[in-house]
């Protein structure tokens, strides 16, 4: 008897962005696991590759691709079979006071955190390569609506992706296309270690009740509910991951 598995993602071809370090790579893992054939695509091609050598078997594809630029957006749609799931997470963190901030910072981190991930999606859109019922995937932050000091191009960027991920749910829902957000509060990643030291970080978890960041295989494990069948019904959605610390970051 054929065991019952909601989660199983056998048969689905699934795109992950950022998938060379961080969330992104435990997210591609995670998908390979559960069946899935993964495209992952993100600049440095070592580190792609290192999480390509890392994945379960299947017939998996990494393909490099700077997604601020337009050439890489196109030349990666045109190498990409018609999808069923679509996980975005490359993006950047910077931490600028508000005072500070210029309009070189500004591109720094919505180029990549805002336009990027939507003009990916519009090239994927207008080349038909989302199937009908497929499911879209953007990994936001709990930033949009926890501020912290120097945080807020970052957090802008991510409420920004928030309400974009809103509208574009609507916009899709006639080919049964499902579009959520994932929103984690802090996760180990190189995302934060680059911004803040570590004696810092390591006294700030403990304001969460859960007493710990999170891990990247903590959210690559909720990750993996989105593109499977088992959340036919959900759409339009924002799901907190944050160890119950709701308003606290840094």
């Amino acid at each position: 008897m054929e065991q019952f598995n909601p989660f199983s993602l056998v048969g689905k071809q699934i795109l992950v962005t950022g998938a060379s370090s961080g969330i992104g790579k435990g997210i591609a893992l995670a998908c390979a696991k559960m069946g899935a054939t993964v495209i992952i695509t993100g600049r440095n091609v070592e580190r792609l590759n290192e999480t390509l050598s890392l994945m379960s078997e299947g017939d998996h594809k990494a393909i490099s691709a700077d997604l601020t630029k337009a050439e890489d957006i196109d030349r990666l749609v045109s190498e990409l079979p018609k999808l069923d799931g679509l996980v975005q997470c490359a993006g950047v963190g910077s931490r600028v006071p508000c005072k500070q901030i210029s309009k070189d910072d500004i591109a720094h981190v919505m180029q990549p955190n805002m336009e990027a991930p939507i003009l990916l999606q519009t090239a994927l859109l207008s080349k038909k390569k989302i199937n009908k019922a497929s499911s879209i995937v953007y990994i936001a932050s709990r930033a949009y609506q926890s501020p912290s000091m120097g945080n807020a191009v970052y957090s802008a960027s991510k409420g920004a992706i928030v309400a974009y991920a809103k509208c574009l749910a609507l916009e899709l829902a006639s080919r049964q296309i499902r579009v959520n957000c994932i929103c984690p509060g802090m996760v180990w990643t190189d995302l934060i270690t680059n911004d803040v030291d570590k004696e810092t970080l390591e006294g700030a978890q403990l304001r969460y009740p859960l007493k710990r960041f999170g891990t990247t295989d903590d959210v690559a494990n909720l990750a993996i509910y989105l593109p499977s069948d088992a959340s036919g019904w959900m759409t339009g959605s924002c799901v907190d991951i944050s160890g119950g610390g709701e308003g606290v970051l840094v």
